[in-house]
């Protein structure tokens, strides 16, 4: 098996003649936790979907946990990936029961194909108390916050112990306290021992948490820089991926982003 948990290598992604991406190279390490960071039709998404095998590369190769893209059975490697994402919440029925949503997450599908085992429940009633959402299991989907309900995708991507986390922009719509309750809630999970590498996609600096350790940075689908954050989040690479003068500011673990 490859040591790394991802590894790119000059894939691209073209749609209707348009280039998504474009000769992308990289490697993620076990255990590592990266953010993907550019502005909007940057390719952040497009890169995640091909990650998870919803999305096959127009060139390129794509190793994932090990197992190569052509060669693998997709649908059991993405048993081993779990994903949070605004599109995904999307697609729960509002009279979805949150035991069932947690559950659901084992067989990597968006309802229950096999019969639930008591284990599973017992499972998704652990990760809800671990993530403080205890308390919403009774209660319709449709009348949970953002942030419940963000909490719930969290805990039902956790529910089959995944050896990768891809976060999709999971900030999105949530309050000031919402964001910040569930950026701790990632900071503890991403300090936890035998922790899946987690991939966070944000347009927002002040949610890199200090757990996340690198950056790839992109800029109309192609890699502008990637590696430790330190070398990454600069006024200079910034400005040029944004396409606008930024100054970068740093509190303790971390950065802001304001306009010049």
């Amino acid at each position: 098996m490859t040591k790394d948990w991802i590894a790119l290598d000059q894939v691209s992604f073209v749609r209707n003649r348009k280039v998504i991406l474009d000769r992308i190279d990289w490697r993620v390490a076990p255990h590592d936790h990266w953010v993907v960071l550019g502005a909007n039709g940057s390719g952040k998404t497009t890169l995640l979907q091909i990650l998870a095998g919803y999305l096959w590369p127009s060139r390129g190769r794509v190793t994932v946990l090990g197992e190569r893209f052509g060669e693998t059975d997709l649908r059991e490697l993405r048993r081993k990936i779990g994903w949070v994402g605004s599109f995904l919440g999307a697609q729960f029925p509002p009279n979805q029961r949150p035991l069932d949503l947690i559950v659901s997450g084992r067989f990597a599908s968006l309802g229950i194909h096999e019969p639930p085992r008591d284990e599973d429940y017992a499972r998704a009633r652990d990760l809800a108390g671990r993530l403080g959402c205890a308390s919403i299991l009774d209660s319709p989907y449709a009348v949970l916050s953002q942030g419940e309900k963000q909490r719930l995708l969290i805990a039902r991507a956790l529910v089959h112990d995944p050896l990768l986390l891809i976060l999709d922009e999971p900030c999105a719509g949530l309050d000031l306290v919402a964001r910040e309750q569930l950026l701790r809630t990632l900071v503890d999970l991403g300090s936890r021992k035998n922790a899946p590498a987690m991939i966070l996609v944000t347009h927002h600096l002040e949610e890199i948490m200090p757990v996340f350790k690198h950056v790839l940075l992109l800029e109309n689908g192609r890699c502008l820089a990637q590696g430790p954050k330190e070398d990454v989040l600069t006024s200079e690479l910034l400005g040029r991926a944004f396409g606008i003068p930024v100054r970068i500011s740093r509190n303790g673990d971390r950065y802001w982003a304001w306009m010049e």
